[in-house]
């Protein structure tokens, strides 16, 4: 039976690897689109399509998404222990 480090090691990206990106990307997210709403009032006369709760949101949804993959390393770990 393989473990789970035979099987990250074979796919080439571990878990944590995947929610460490996840959240670099958010946060470039909600920085790129905060700095965008900043600066509109110079490019144009209309108002920015986001607010800034739609923004920080949207942004920690897409952390939260990957947060069942700690959940799941955790439950793994807790498992090893109680049958090692």
């Amino acid at each position: 039976m393989e473990t789970t480090d035979d099987t990250e090691k074979k796919n080439g990206l571990s878990a944590k690897d995947v929610s460490l990106k996840s959240m670099i990307v958010s946060a470039v997210w909600i920085s790129v689109l905060t700095i965008a709403k900043a600066f509109w009032v110079l490019i144009s006369d209309k108002t920015f399509g986001l607010t800034m709760n739609e923004i920080v949101l949207s942004g920690i949804i897409m952390a939260a998404v990957f947060s069942p993959v700690y959940l799941s390393i955790i439950l793994e770990k807790i498992k090893d222990i109680k049958i090692g």
